[in-house]
């Protein structure tokens, strides 16, 4: 077992050593460990030290075979080591010179390189400022930038430092700092833009009135210009305008006229110098703080957030500026500055639509016109129902007319303000109405209801140029006098004027001629048919207006109306539109003027009446008279005698009223005579009494005879007293046989006798019979009387009788 394992042993040291004999020296740690490692190493370096004299005696014998060339090699290496040690000699020399001259060429050497590494530094500190000065002249420039407020070049400035400047530096701690204050900046830029966008819209909202002022200027001069284009071209086109005769559009009216007053003007552009240039809104506005603010925001990806701002406060300003002020209605100025400032409001708008993109679009302008079109008619029919001057009313067309044109010519659909502005027209015609309503009635109250006298011919001719008279006979001699009153002139210059208003509230609406004419005729209509007719019944209503008043009233009237068909004419001049137009409104003058003579014709008959009333009221008949006086009753002759001096001054009438009057003037007197005979209070009745009532009569017969008034066949006018004369005689020639037989027959001669009158009247003097005569029944020509009357009486009753069951 021993043996064994001293032979493996002995193997493995073996190996080991030859391992050792060939393997690189830097290797052997690994193999000498692993002989270390074992337990027998001793063993080991007793092989190693056999196996080292072995190679010692195998160099020796090497050795000993080439040991004379070994001698050899010796000595020629001797010989080498002494010129070697020459040859070091020789280098130490040439070494110590080469040193020597060297010394200079270092120095200059550390030098050049010293040299070349400033100019290497300086080179990259050149490349470096050449990247960093842009930057830090960009960054000055944007602080000069920011200086003056040129915000949005700041922020390309900006822009492009960040982008491409600022990337190409090293993180130097300026560019680290320009890097960080960059974003404060941009939001200062945001802030200043937003501040002055503010004042912008101050601004704008305090000089909106300024901006709409100036553009209805130019709309005024513009819509100037081209009437007077027109005209030109009319002139040259040989149009000629009809004029009504001798009176022109623009002449002058009497201080009567409502119209009279100068027109304020719609802005007061006459009293400029009309060479004086009027600016526009662009000259008026700086609209550069928008447009900063607005490429500002863009450049900073914010433009809807400025859109949103700039649209929600302008619409703010839009809902302050159409609310009207509580007094607008007072004056002119209220209104003018109300469109004003609601004109400068969408012209800004307007401008600011077409300079910018998307700022504000058509929808957003549409939106905010609608609702300034509802809100400014809204408060146009309120504040315009306060308005009771037609001046005013007229004026506020024209600044309507203004404004609407104005703002149709920035594209803004106007045609609902020529809508309301026919509204207005109403409202101005009825203002119109009520001011020519004033205007009458101060005619009529001044008017002293007398013929117009003239001393000469320009007297004649004042008279004549107001109003279409034509007389022969007056054209001869002076003096003399029109048959009419002054009302007559007057009240048909005034419907003139009326006329020219209403044709100046016509103007520049968009009308045609055929519009404008009917509307003038409805207006004219109604000023006849409604304002003066109202007039002149009042007029003729009055308590202290006579009969002579009247009598002029129904002469006036008659004139007025033949001069309608001048009223026509005098329309169709001004309006171009002849009177056979198949649409044409006919003036109702003629009927108008018909209905107030009438209404004073049969004032007349009451007047008439009335003064009949008032003389029979002086009447004082003694009913128990025995006999008459001989002659008529005294307030009948006066009676008589009012009746024919009136009558007279009728004979300017149409002979139908006169002799309508005067017969309805008799009638009334036979009546209310009959009604004194039958007074119940009337109880008894001698035949003196009634023989003093027949003269009395016959005075009126007398009157009807005499034909006080021309035009009467033969005894028409006696017809009125029939009754009072059949009854009469009747009672005085006591013909009762007569009348009892032929009653009912056409042809009786008591036709007109009614029984019933008849039996009141005899039974007053059956009274009279028994009570004046204490003594009739004792004499027989009483006692048969007394029996006639009972028997008359008593077939009168049965006559009533027969008569009311026949019925």
């Amino acid at each position: 077992m021993a043996e064994a394992e001293s032979l493996e042993t002995a193997s493995e040291h073996e190996r080991i050593l030859r391992e050792i004999e060939s393997t690189d020296s830097a290797c052997i740690g690994p193999t000498l460990r692993s002989v270390y490692d074992g337990e027998e190493h001793w063993r080991f370096m007793e092989k190693l030290e056999a196996r080292i004299r072995n190679h010692d005696r195998e160099i020796e014998k090497m050795c000993n075979f080439h040991f004379q060339g070994f001698v050899d090699s010796i000595t020629e290496l001797l010989k080498v080591r002494g010129e070697a040690q020459k040859l070091k000699i020789q280098v130490t020399d040439t070494n110590n010179q080469l040193q020597e001259s060297g010394k200079e060429l270092l120095t200059e050497m550390e030098e050049l390189r010293k040299c070349r590494s400033q100019q290497r530094n300086i080179a990259a500190t050149v490349d470096q400022l050449t990247l960093c000065l842009p930057v830090l002249e960009m960054y000055s420039k944007l602080r000069e930038q920011l200086k003056t407020k040129r915000h949005y070049p700041a922020l390309k400035t900006m822009e492009h430092m960040e982008h491409t400047f600022l990337p190409r530096v090293n993180p130097y701690r300026f560019c680290t700092i320009m890097v960080e204050d960059i974003p404060r900046l941009r939001e200062e830029i945001k802030e200043v833009s937003m501040s002055d966008l503010k004042d912008f819209l101050e601004s704008i909202r305090k000089h909106s009135d300024k901006i709409g002022e100036t553009a209805m200027k130019q709309a005024h001069q513009q819509r100037n210009l081209d009437n007077i284009v027109s005209q030109q071209h009319k002139i040259g086109t040989g149009k000629k305008v009809k004029k009504d005769g001798g009176i022109s559009f623009d002449a002058e009216v009497d201080n009567t006229s409502p119209m009279s007053e100068q027109d304020s003007g719609i802005l007061d552009v006459e009293d400029e110098d009309d060479e004086e240039e009027v600016l526009s809104a662009q000259d008026l506005v700086d609209f550069s703080p928008v447009y900063r603010c607005l490429h500002i925001y863009t450049a900073l990806g914010a433009q809807d957030t400025f859109e949103n701002y700039y649209r929600k406060q302008r619409k703010k300003q839009a809902r302050l500026v159409l609310q009207p002020p509580s007094n607008m209605h007072e004056t002119l100025d209220g209104y003018r500055r109300y469109f004003n400032q609601i004109v400068g409001f969408f012209v800004v708008e307007d401008h600011i639509l077409h300079t910018t993109q998307r700022l504000v679009n058509r929808a957003y302008i549409d939106q905010l016109w609608e609702l300034a079109v509802s809100k400014t008619m809204s408060a146009l029919r309120t504040h315009s129902s306060y308005c009771s001057d037609p001046n005013l009313v007229l004026d506020l067309k024209n600044l309507l007319v203004l404004f609407a044109d104005t703002l149709q010519g920035y594209g803004f659909p106007v045609n609902q303000y020529f809508d309301m502005l026919l509204e207005i027209r109403d409202q101005y015609g009825e203002i119109l109405l009520k001011k020519w309503s004033g205007v009458f009635r101060y005619i009529l109250d001044l008017d002293n209801y007398s013929a117009i006298p003239v001393s000469s011919e320009e007297e004649y001719m004042r008279v004549m140029g107001q109003f279409p008279f034509h007389d022969p006979e007056l054209e001869n001699s002076f003096p003399k006098k029109f048959p009419f009153s002054e009302f007559v002139p007057k009240v048909y210059t005034q419907i003139k004027e009326f006329i020219y208003a209403c044709l100046k509230f016509s103007e520049d609406l968009h009308l045609s001629s055929t519009e404008v004419d009917d509307m003038i005729r409805k207006s004219t209509n109604l000023l006849l048919t409604r304002t003066l007719s109202n007039c002149l019944q009042n007029v003729i209503k009055k308590q202290h207006v006579g009969l002579t008043e009247l009598v002029q009233i129904i002469i006036n009237t008659t004139h007025l109306e033949r001069s309608c068909k001048f009223l026509e004419e005098f329309i169709t001049n001004i309006t171009n539109v002849p009177p056979e137009t198949i649409h044409a409104t006919k003036l109702y003058g003629t009927a108008t003027f018909k209905d107030c003579r009438h209404a004073a014709e049969e004032e007349i008959y009451t007047k008439l009446n009335q003064k009949i009333d008032q003389f029979l009221q002086l009447a004082d008949y003694d009913w128990m008279r025995a006999e008459h006086n001989g002659h008529a009753s005294d307030y009948l002759v006066d009676l008589i005698a009012f009746l024919r001096s009136t009558f007279a001054v009728f004979t300017h009438l149409p002979g139908k009223v006169a002799q309508t009057a005067c017969m309805s003037a008799c009638k009334h007197l036979s009546t209310s005579l009959l009604q004194l005979l039958l007074d119940t209070e009337v109880k008894q009745i001698t035949m003196g009494a009634l023989k003093q009532f027949n003269m009395d009569i016959e005075e009126c017969e007398h009157f009807a005879r005499s034909g006080p008034v021309p035009g009467f066949q033969g005894d028409t006018l006696q017809l009125a007293f029939i009754d009072l004369r059949q009854l009469l005689d009747l009672f005085i020639q006591w013909d009762w046989s007569t009348y009892l037989a032929d009653y009912g027959q056409p042809n009786c001669k008591y036709l007109r006798v009614n029984p019933t009158t008849a039996l009141i009247l005899l039974d007053k003097m059956k009274d009279t019979s028994r009570k004046n005569n204490v003594f009739a029944q004792f004499r027989k020509n009483e006692r048969d009387k007394q029996k006639l009357i009972d028997t008359v009486a008593k077939q009168l009753r049965s006559l009533i009788h027969s008569m009311s069951h026949h019925h």
